[in-house]
């Protein structure tokens, strides 16, 4: 098959696993991505449709990554930046729909899907090399223009950034322990501190050999 057209096929399955992991990720309400935990804090206080909030915020992130590092911009980031968020509410909703009041056990067996194919997906569209989400480029640009710090401290950084902003708009949107713990709890803490490290090998043992090509992610 083409180099180019396996490019393609790879970031279109990346961000489209990406959406139904995150809406996964809302389903299971034991925590989000850390971003998505960025997004729940907006979302909380910004009386808008999600999706249209996620274009807005990832088209401010977009315009860091075309001062940067535009080479980080392809047909990759623009489908993610505006469709994810509109799969993520179908995959939610789709998630109610079959599994209406979930225990807790399937809720957890959710996540933990959730988490996998989230960084699966992370790692697919990165070795595309087709352009990354916007949000993904704040890391890479970061580790790239910083030769002593790996991606994955990188990612680690923003990530619990991003988990500090959201749990304080939740507060200042006064919503219940319940609510914030949907928002920013177990599910999040993995993911802040495992997403980098977990796309790292992902990228190395799957996403690289699809490519037949050896490229590493810092």
């Amino acid at each position: 098959m083409n180099q180019m057209i396996k490019r393609i096929i790879m970031s279109i399955l990346g961000v489209v696993i990406c959406g139904i992991s995150v809406g996964m990720f809302k389903f299971a309400a034991l925590g989000v991505d850390p971003f998505q935990s960025l997004m729940s804090g907006l979302d909380a206080v910004i009386p808008i449709r999600f999706g249209t909030l996620y274009v807005i915020v990832n088209a401010i992130l977009l315009l860091f990554a075309l001062i940067f590092d535009r080479k980080k911009i392809g047909i990759a980031t623009f489908i993610n930046l505006f469709l994810l968020g509109y799969i993520v509410e179908f995959s939610q909703g789709l998630c109610e729909k079959l599994m209406p009041d979930a225990p807790l056990w399937l809720r957890i067996v959710i996540l933990l899907i959730a988490i996998v194919i989230l960084c699966l997906s992370s790692a697919l569209y990165f070795t595309a090399d087709l352009g990354v989400s916007t949000y993904d480029a704040v890391a890479l640009v970061w580790s790239q223009r910083q030769d002593k710090i790996k991606f994955a401290y990188c990612r680690v950084i923003c990530d619990f950034v991003c988990v500090t902003l959201g749990v304080i708009l939740l507060l200042i949107a006064g919503k219940s322990f319940t609510e914030i713990f949907g928002s920013v709890g177990i599910g999040t803490i993995i993911t802040a501190f495992f997403m980098g490290p977990l796309i790292t090998f992902f990228n190395v043992h799957i996403a690289q050999p699809m490519l037949g090509k050896q490229k590493s992610v810092k």
